[in-house]
């Protein structure tokens, strides 16, 4: 095994003095490495050695070395790091050791003397330095850097330094008088922290060893920034379009100023310049911090159709630094205006037979829009006499025009209803209403509800009685609507109408001025006019026909049997009479009319009831059984006529019969007589030359009456002819007439002329003897009956 020790041995030799031996090896050398042969450079025998107590005493807290006794080798146990023992850094290194050999005690004092290796590389106590440069600094300024170490020492120590490539700095090395290398970091470029804000250098520290060792720190210069940068806007001018009546708080742009400065040089203020209009400030707000400008106020297109705005972007550096920029916002159009309507010269009342054509207004319409929004369309809302034509010298003005003829009385106004609507998305209207009242015109006559009025009236009615109110009415107003009734006049039997009724000129109503008598007047026809007030006047008339209704106001008169007045009528008739024969027949007349004249007959008193019978339509007494031997020869009959009136009314007839023994010809025997017997009586020349007489002058005065009215000025609607001259014609019409003796024969008559449909009635004549007979043909009536039986010849 090789030595890697230097041996010193010192011995001495006196008494007291201490031997000394000393080695020299280098540091880190491997476990078991020899040191030296400890045995033959102190003389010692190996042989005596293995039998003596051998200890190695080390003045460390390591056991770095160890004896063996076999080979007296001293070797190494533990790498020995001379950095670790002598962390001092001195010169010379040693370990101090004693070799202690007992009985005999010997002690040995051994100096291992360590020498350095190469086994460190420099480093900074700080692998990371932060300098902190402003970018206003010049060049030549000096940083102070921190120094490395080197635990070796001699050659192996740090030897010099070196940074990294870099534009705007170096490093300069100087030594101290104990021989330590300072390093400085010199400026040699000006600094532009915009450029580059950070620098980063690595230093390396170099020793002197072999193989070379090194270190390095990184060095991080960070740039301290200048307000040496104004603001930046993206661009010098932004051109934006907005639409009108954007929503406030809408964001319009969000400006994004740039500041290459740091810190508050680099923080922004926002602001508008002198150059805004305040008018641009009303509309639209600017956040001083971020930059946005939002809608604050309306946007109208018709207001402004373009905003300019100049900001200003300042830094908040000691003297601050600022930028510009211009905002040119467009506004868009939008349909948000509606059309407006101006009527001009407007005619609020116009007469209605205004002609056609006449202008009623001047309608001007405008929109503020633009394009399409601003195209207006103008309508009348519904079908109307009225239609709008386009001016043409000025394209958004119309007349309004009357377009068909009006009449007030159909519609009295018109609400005329435009509507202009413009041709925007979506489209946008407004309306106007003109209201046009008409003027009447008195272009309208009365007119009556109806034609014809029949009116019925009751007889024995109260003069100066309302009878009806007819109201004809007038469509037009005013004066043209006030009304005026008049009975156009007109003569009935020589008797005017205004006479007979009345009308109040005002309303129409009717009045009766005299009390009326079914029996003599049963109706009346004529005309009433109704003209208004207007100029001209204008009338038109209706047809009345009054109709007089009978009341039971007669009472009925018992014509046969013929009696004088509150006298008894005496009959007699033949004991022998047969059962079922004919005693004597009841006639009664009444004057009303055919309901309240409609008779029947009743037994008021009778001497026996079960003898005779009494037909209660016809008046006919009849026996019902042959009289016998125990009957009366007298027999008291009274006999009532009651008409069929409310209430009704009566006339009563007594009869005495009285039986007698002699033949006398029955009634029945009678009945089949010729018409014509004792026709050539007086009386019946007479009857002829009365009838003749009487029709002669009903014929006069038919003639002289149809002379009178063809001379009398006709009205404009000829009434018909009254009933009443009908009925007096009829009534004046006597047929036949035949005077009999006794009222058997009367009765036979009357059974004769029945049955060719003829009615017969008797009355009484002046001597009181004989009876004048009429017959008349059936169907006209009893009343007219009662006045033809009144005439007496």
């Amino acid at each position: 095994m090789a030595y890697w020790a230097s041996v010193f041995v010192l011995a001495a030799l006196w008494p007291g003095a201490l031997s000394v031996t000393r080695y020299s090896i280098a540091e880190e050398m491997e476990r078991g490495s020899v040191v030296a042969n400890l045995a033959a450079d102190l003389g010692l025998e190996l042989g005596g050695l293995a039998q003596r107590e051998v200890k190695l005493d080390i003045f460390t807290n390591k056991k770095y070395l160890d004896f063996n006794k076999k080979t007296g080798e001293l070797y190494i146990v533990e790498r020995i790091d001379r950095e670790y023992l002598c962390p001092a850094k001195p010169t010379s290194c040693f370990l101090k050791l004693d070799f202690i050999i007992e009985t005999p005690l010997r002690i040995f004092n051994i100096e291992l003397g360590i020498t350095d290796i190469n086994d460190n590389a420099p480093h900074f106590r700080r692998d990371r330095v932060e300098l902190d440069v402003s970018e206003s600094a010049t060049p030549g300024e000096r940083f102070s850097l921190p120094n490395a170490v080197d635990p070796d020492v001699g050659i192996n120590t740090i030897k010099t330094y070196r940074l990294s490539t870099s534009d705007h700095f170096t490093i300069e090395i100087q030594t101290g008088s104990d021989g330590t290398q300072y390093v400085d970091l010199v400026l040699t470029k000006s600094l532009d922290r915009e450029e580059k804000a950070v620098h980063k250098l690595i230093l390396t520290a170099v020793d002197g060893g072999v193989p070379v060792r090194s270190g390095t720190a990184n060095i991080i210069v960070r740039v301290q920034d200048t307000n040496d940068n104004p603001p930046q806007f993206d661009k010098q001018t932004y051109t934006i379009n907005m639409a009108e009546n954007t929503p406030i708080g809408t964001l319009v742009v969000n400006l994004n100023a740039t500041d290459l400065d740091e810190g508050s040089n680099s923080e922004i203020v926002y602001s508008f310049t002198l150059y805004t209009s305040e008018k641009t400030q009303d509309v639209f707000t600017l956040n001083p911090n971020t930059g946005e400008i939002t809608v604050k106020g309306t946007i109208d297109y018709e207001d402004m159709k373009f905003y300019e705005m100049h900001i200003e972007a300042k830094d908040k550096g000691a003297h601050p630094l600022l930028g510009q920029c211009k905002i040119m916002v467009d506004v868009t159009d939008m349909n948000d205006n509606f059309p407006e309507i101006t009527v001009q010269s407007v005619k609020n009342t116009v007469p209605e037979n205004v002609p056609v054509g006449t202008v009623i207004a001047l309608v001007g319409v405008s929109d503020r829009d633009t394009g399409d929004n601003g195209k207006i369309n103008i309508s009348i809302h519904e079908a109307m006499p009225f239609i709008l034509n386009k001016s043409s010298d000025r394209p958004t003005h119309y007349n309004l025009i009357v377009s068909e003829p009006l009449d007030r009385e159909k519609v009295p106004e018109y609400d005329i209803t435009l509507i202009a609507r413009d041709t925007g998305k979506p489209p946008l209207s407004d309306n106007e209403t003109i209201t046009v009242h008409l003027l009447d015109v008195n272009d309208n006559a009365p007119q009556f509800p109806q034609s014809f009025y029949t009116i019925r009236v009751m007889e024995n009615n109260a003069p100066g009685s309302l009878l009806s109110s007819l109201t004809a009415f007038d469509p037009d107003l005013h004066e043209n609507q006030y009304l005026v009734y008049f009975i156009i006049e007109k003569e009935i039997a020589n008797t005017s109408m205004s006479m007979l009724f009345s009308i109040n000129p005002e309303n129409g109503n009717l009045y009766a001025l005299k009390t009326f008598d079914y029996e003599i007047e049963k109706e009346f026809l004529f005309h009433i006019e109704a003209r208004d007030s207007g100029s001209p006047p204008l009338s038109s008339n209706v047809t009345v026909h009054i109709i007089i209704v009978d009341q039971n106001d007669n009472a009925p008169v018992i014509v046969s049997p013929w009696r004088a007045h509150g006298s008894v009528v005496e009959e007699k008739i033949p004991r022998s009479t047969d059962k079922g024969s004919l005693v004597a027949k009841v006639i009664a007349l009444d004057t009303d009319s055919v309901h309240n004249s409609r008779i029947t007959y009743q037994f008021l008193q009778v001497t026996d009831a079960s003898l005779f019978s009494l037909d209660q339509y016809n008046g006919e007494i009849r026996t019902m059984r042959m009289f016998s031997y125990k009957d009366s020869r007298h027999h008291r009959l009274v006999v009532v006529a009651k008409d069929n009136g409310e209430p009704a009314l009566s006339a009563t007839v007594t009869i005495k019969l009285l039986t007698v023994e002699t033949d006398v010809k029955a009634y029945s025997d009678m009945t089949e007589m010729p018409l014509e017997y004792d026709i050539f009586s007086d009386i019946n020349l007479y009857l002829v030359i009365g009838l003749a007489s009487v029709s002669f002058l009903l014929l006069i005065t038919i003639l002289v009456t149809i002379v009178l009215k063809c001379q009398k000025a006709k009205p404009s609607k000829t009434a018909p002819p009254s009933r009443n001259s009908v009925i007096s014609e009829r009534n004046s019409t006597i047929v036949d007439s035949t005077l009999v003796s006794n009222d058997a024969y009367w009765y036979s008559l009357f059974l004769a002329e029945t049955r060719k449909g003829k009615l017969v009635v008797r009355q009484p004549v002046p001597k009181g003897s004989r009876y004048i007979v009429s017959s008349i043909p059936r169907g006209t009536g009893l009343s007219e009956t009662s006045d033809s039986a009144a005439s007496t010849l």
